[in-house]
């Protein structure tokens, strides 16, 4: 019997006592296919060649929104008040220094949330908390109060290249503001993407390229075939469903608690150990893929996502992708399993803080992903020790040169 508690709907109860699985894993999980049902009937029915962006953004925030409360109950809330608040502060302090407000702000919040959900309720009570939104929610409110400084207050010389593509010229609505923090295709789970790549989509412009003139300055914009992304998705649900069942079937068998079991440890030799830490590790991490690459199907049906198209021709549909599990998988250092794992995430710490900070860049990076991820000290633990491993990488690679 599944006993675990939830903050959202108990609609699903006897579903989560069937599969022997805590409700708030079968909220996430049918919400997350519902969401993916809605993806597909939002870019068939509500595409933006038949309907107005303002229908689309009011949709996409209102299914959102839905989705929040059947997971996470009162506490989607949350959501609604640190957006809300936010955007506030950006009209209000306005494009100078309205970034370095919010990013405190929005990053002392979650702090907050994640504290008294950990210390002030049950420890670990829920297999699903409402602070996991926050975090995405968080990275979106930092990327854009940024991109908003960068685009209407700095100068175009003193942005990197990255920077200037990212900018954004006009303040947004508060509809395009929930729209991009709360809309259905990644309130659960994400992937942060950017604000100009999120309203390209809304407004249907993903498929429009631009070439300069004959002076160099004036673009020409066409359009050109949209392409299907059903390979795509087919693709990556099967991958969700490989994940899901390895997940399941070893983690049964063998698990990841067991690593701290006292028989375990006075029993075990060393490289039984080591052995079982490193299997058991290797089942819990598919739970990761199952719930990133799912999110990233969804944005797909929904026809968000697309890059472009390769060397042969094929359509790319990872813009927003969050990671690589082969490289994960293969990798040979901790660097390239870091560039391989939560993408999105490590462009956030890069555009948010190392490239904005002149002082310890990389210490201040590997803090901030440290709070950022929450207050269990085992966070601290592993990226203090990041910390450490990356300097002595840097420090090795330049001597070896």
């Amino acid at each position: 019997m599944a006993t675990t508690s939830t903050t959202g709907s108990t609609l699903l109860q006897p579903l989560s006592n069937a599969v022997q699985l805590p409700i708030d894993q079968v909220n996430f999980v049918v919400c997350q296919l519902f969401a993916l049902l809605a993806a597909i009937w939002f870019r068939t029915y509500l595409h933006s060649s038949k309907t107005s962006s303002f229908i689309r953004h009011v949709v996409a925030t209102l299914l959102g929104l839905y989705l929040a409360l059947f997971c996470f109950g009162w506490y989607a809330l949350h959501f609604l008040v640190q957006s809300g608040i936010s955007y506030c502060i950006m009209i209000i302090i306005g494009v100078e220094n309205m970034h370095n407000y919010c990013f405190v702000f929005a990053l002392g919040y979650l702090t907050v949330c994640q504290v008294t959900r950990v210390y002030i309720f049950d420890y670990g009570q829920y297999s699903a908390d409402f602070s996991g939104p926050m975090m995405i929610i968080t990275q979106k409110i930092t990327s854009l109060a940024c991109e908003i400084h960068d685009g209407m207050f700095r100068k175009d010389e003193e942005l990197t290249s990255s920077q200037r593509d990212l900018a954004v010229r006009r303040m947004p609505s508060l509809l395009e503001y929930l729209s991009y923090n709360c809309n259905f295709m990644g309130i659960l789970a994400g992937p942060l993407c950017s604000y100009k790549d999120y309203i390209t989509f809304i407004e249907g412009r993903s498929y429009h390229m631009t070439q300069a003139g004959e002076n160099g300055k004036e673009e020409t914009q066409y359009e050109r075939t949209e392409p299907s992304p059903n390979t795509a998705v087919i693709q990556k649900l099967l991958i969700c469903g490989l994940s899901l069942l390895f997940h399941l079937t070893i983690c049964t068998t063998l698990p990841v608690e067991y690593n701290i079991d006292e028989h375990f440890q006075a029993t075990a030799s060393w490289p039984t150990k080591i052995i079982y830490l490193y299997i058991s590790l290797l089942a819990a991490r598919p739970k990761y893929y199952f719930a990133w690459t799912l999110a990233d199907a969804i944005n797909n049906a929904a026809g968000f996502g697309f890059r472009g198209y390769d060397k042969n021709g094929a359509a790319r549909w990872d813009l927003i992708s969050n990671l690589r599990i082969q490289q994960i998988e293969m990798s040979t250092s901790f660097k390239m399993f870091l560039d391989n794992w939560n993408i999105q995430t490590a462009l956030w710490l890069k555009r948010v803080c190392y490239e904005r900070t002149s002082f310890s860049p990389t210490i201040q990076t590997f803090i901030l992903s440290a709070i950022w991820h929450g207050v269990y000290p085992g966070y601290y633990l592993t990226f203090l020790t990041g910390v450490l491993m990356t300097l002595a990488a840097r420090a090795n690679f330049l001597k070896e040169r």
